[in-house]
C-alpha cells in the first residue's frame, strides 16, 4: 500500500489483505540498511489473524521515496504521520533493532496511540563501533559483511526459516544489498548514525504508558542481552508492566527463530491494552 506521507510517498506491506482501518492495527518497523520483507512471516500471520497490517518501508528504504530521515525523533514523527494517512489512531507497534528506538520514541511521545509496543533487539544507548561507522561511510560491501555475520548466531537455524532450504545468512546479505543498491549513498552510515546519536531513549521510556515486551536473543552479538536492562527498569520505574522474553537467537530473531518471535508478538498483541 502507498501513501503520501511529509508530501511523499510511502510503502508499507499489509501482509497480503487489504488494510482495513476498522480492525485493530499493527505496526511494524525494520531496523538500518532493511525494508518491510523481514517481518515476512510475522506481518502476513497477523493480517489473516484480526489485525489491519502496516509493515513500513523507512524513508529512502526501497519502496518509500526519500530521503532517509537522519535522526530517531525525526522518524518517530514520520510514522506517526503515516498512521494519520492509513486513518489508524491507535496500534500495536513492534520495531527491530533501529526499528525499536522509533518505536520506543513514537511510544513516548504520542503514549495514547500506542496499545502495545514491542522492541526486539534493543539497546539503550544503541552505540555504533568507530570502526563500523567509518566501514559504513567509506566500505558499505565490507559494513554489509561485518553486520550479516554479526546478525546470526547460526548458520542455517532449524528449521531454516522455517523451511528447508534457505540460506540465513545469503537471504540478509542479498536483502541489504538491495536496500543499498536502491537508496542513496550512504544510506547505512546514515542508519548507524541515527542509532549512535540517539540519546532520548531512557526519557522516552519514562512517557510510555502501554504494556511493553523486551525480545532479545540469548547470542545477540550486536545487542545483547545486557544491552536492554537499563531501558526495562526505566519502563518498569514508570510504572508500565514490561517483561523481556529471550529466545535462543542472534540479532535477526525473525528468521533465526521465526515462530517463537510470532507467538511472543501475537500473544502480547492480542492481551487487552492496559496503561500504566
Amino acid at each position: 500500500m502507498i501513501v503520501t506521507v511529509q508530501g511523499r510517498p510511502a510503502y508499507a506491506y499489509t501482509g497480503g489483505k487489504p488494510f482495513d482501518a476498522s480492525l485493530r492495527a499493527a505496526v511494524f518497523i525494520h531496523g538500518a540498511e532493511h525494508d518491510h520483507s523481514v517481518w515476512a512471516l510475522q506481518s502476513r500471520y497477523f493480517a489473516h489473524h484480526g489485525f489491519g497490517v502496516l509493515a513500513v518501508d523507512l524513508p529512502g528504504h526501497c519502496r518509500s521515496a526519500g530521503p532517509a530521515l537522519t535522526t530517531v525523533p525525526a522518524l518517530a514523527e514520520w510514522l506517526a504521520a503515516l498512521l494519520d494517512a492509513a486513518g489508524v489512531q491507535r496500534a500495536f507497534v513492534a520495531g527491530h533493532s533501529m526499528g525499536s528506538l522509533i518505536a520506543l520514541d513514537f511510544a513516548g511521545r504520542y503514549p495514547q496511540r500506542a496499545t502495545h509496543l514491542a522492541l526486539l533487539a534493543t539497546a539503550m544507548p544503541m552505540t555504533v563501533s568507530d570502526t563500523l561507522l567509518d566501514a559504513a561511510l567509506h566500505r558499505e560491501a565490507e559494513a554489509i559483511d561485518m553486520v550479516n555475520q554479526w546478525s546470526h548466531a547460526t548458520l542455517a537455524a532449524k528449521p531454516s526459516c522455517p523451511g528447508p532450504g534457505f540460506w540465513l545468512h545469503g537471504m540478509n546479505q542479498r536483502l541489504m544489498e538491495r536496500v543499498s543498491a536502491r537508496g542513496e549513498a550512504h544510506l547505512f552510515h546514515t542508519d548507524f548514525t541515527a542509532c549512535h546519536t540517539y540519546t532520548d531513549g531512557l526519557a522516552r521510556a519514562a512517557q510510555v504508558r502501554c504494556a511493553t515486551r523486551l525480545l532479545v536473543g540469548r547470542r545477540d552479538a550486536m545487542t545483547p542481552p545486557r544491552a536492554a536492562r537499563a531501558l526495562a527498569d526505566a519502563l518498569a520505574q514508570a510504572g508500565v508492566r514490561v517483561d523481556t522474553v529471550m529466545l535462543e537467537a542472534g540479532h535477526a530473531l525473525m528468521t533465526e527463530q521465526p515462530d517463537a518471535t510470532l507467538d511472543a508478538l501475537f500473544s502480547f498483541a492480542c492481551g487487552a491494552p492496559r496503561e500504566a
